[in-house]
């Protein structure tokens, strides 16, 4: 028999690869006609774009800079921009870690069966949930932190640690021996190292033998332990630089200004909110059977939680807490609001308006948060895909 031929026209992967190769080259001409039109329109305005403005000096002066020091007359544009993208993760990991700890916490509180814990935490939930984050940011910052907190002279000590009007002065920890500052780290790292192994063979041995040991309090104290001993026989590779205060304001230490608490501090109690909701689903995803099944083996409502009810409740939670993440660091941008300096507001407003160079400056922007969200949804979906079920 002859061997039948499909013709070309009629062949299903030919004739999809040339539909999704026209759309691509489709899409790919309009952007390219959207940039040419935005370059004409600049240069007819006078205003042409290029990035030679990198190296030029900014005439304005950035407030917070913890990673890079920010000099007036001397730090460039591009230098700016890198501190306002460090300023803006700073935000971003600090809210992602305190909103997943409270979020977890008031999420398990929403299916107590305490009545008026479950209660505190439904109204915690509606309220914070259902109300616009950015009148949230101006809440905190000006109706209650800037209303309340007194001025530096009348500061509110906890220790060596100092919180006014101006922010929370804390102590910042220094290099004094670099060798032995590098040898303490590394016995730090090794004690983490140590640690997981031991959680690894914990693991190993529960389903073994059926028990447990305290893996979170044992190795944490065998972290401090280590580190503390290795400290005082290093002799103290690291010094305290401790805030004083002068005659206006404090001198030495660190400093959080109030915008950046303010907005962390917003951020984290919006956000909670949601990802508490995403919690009470994957917990009330879990069938009956399994909660009985738990408790007609003895186990207490911790051990439930610890072993059976999270561990199950993850994969429900976690594709949904991931949105809540990338909704953070989006959410960072409103610090305008209380002028913080992240990206948004030293790049794509301050820089902008310095420069003119709209197309430059708001690509670079998009850019940025662009591979923000696919970092963090790439790591995070590979830790779903290792919590979730499989099936044979």
């Amino acid at each position: 028999m002859k061997s039948t031929t499909i013709p070309l026209h009629r062949n299903p992967k030919l004739r999809s690869f040339v539909v999704q190769a026209s759309l691509l080259l489709l899409v790919a001409y309009a952007l390219f006609s959207v940039y040419q039109t935005t370059v004409s329109n600049l240069e007819e305005r006078g205003i042409k774009t290029s990035t030679s403005f990198f190296d030029e000096v900014a005439p304005f002066k950035v407030g917070y800079s913890p990673f890079l020091e920010f000099k007036l007359g001397e730090t460039t544009y591009i230098e700016v921009f890198f501190i306002g993208v460090l300023n803006t993760l700073l935000v971003a990991v600090l809210g992602i870690l305190a909103a997943t700890v409270l979020g977890f916490f008031i999420g398990i509180m929403r299916t107590s069966q305490n009545w008026l814990a479950s209660k505190c935490a439904l109204f915690y939930v509606e309220t914070f949930r259902n109300m616009p984050l950015l009148l949230q940011i101006m809440f905190w910052n000006f109706a209650i932190f800037l209303a309340f907190l007194p001025p530096p002279k009348q500061s509110i000590e906890m220790g060596v640690f100092f919180l006014n009007s101006r922010g929370l002065h804390t102590p910042v920890p220094f290099i004094e021996n670099h060798l032995l500052s590098t040898i303490w780290f590394g016995v730090i790292f090794a004690s983490f190292v140590g640690t997981f192994v031991f959680a690894k063979w914990s693991k190993k041995r529960f389903e073994s033998t059926g028990k447990s040991l305290p893996v979170f309090l044992i190795s944490l104290s065998s972290i401090i332990t280590v580190s503390y001993i290795t400290f005082v026989i290093l002799g103290s590779p690291l010094g305290i630089d401790i805030p004083v205060l002068g005659k206006f304001n404090f001198k030495g230490g660190g400093q959080l200004p109030l915008p950046l608490f303010s907005l962390w501090f917003a951020l984290t109690i919006y956000t909670s909110a949601f990802i508490a909701e995403n919690v009470r689903a994957g917990i009330s995803s879990i069938s009956k059977g399994q909660v009985e099944a738990a408790r007609s083996i003895g186990l207490t409502r911790t051990q439930m939680v610890k072993m059976i009810i999270l561990p199950q409740a993850l994969r429900v939670v976690i594709p949904p807490t991931i949105s809540q993440y990338l909704n953070l660091t989006k959410n960072s941008s409103l610090a305008i609001a209380v002028g913080f300096e992240e990206v948004v507001a030293v790049w794509a407003n301050i820089s902008l308006n310095q420069t003119g160079q709209a197309l430059i400056i708001i690509a670079m922007t998009i850019v940025f948060y662009e591979c923000c969200s696919l970092f963090t949804s790439f790591i995070l979906n590979i830790y779903n895909k290792r919590v979730q079920i499989t099936e044979r």
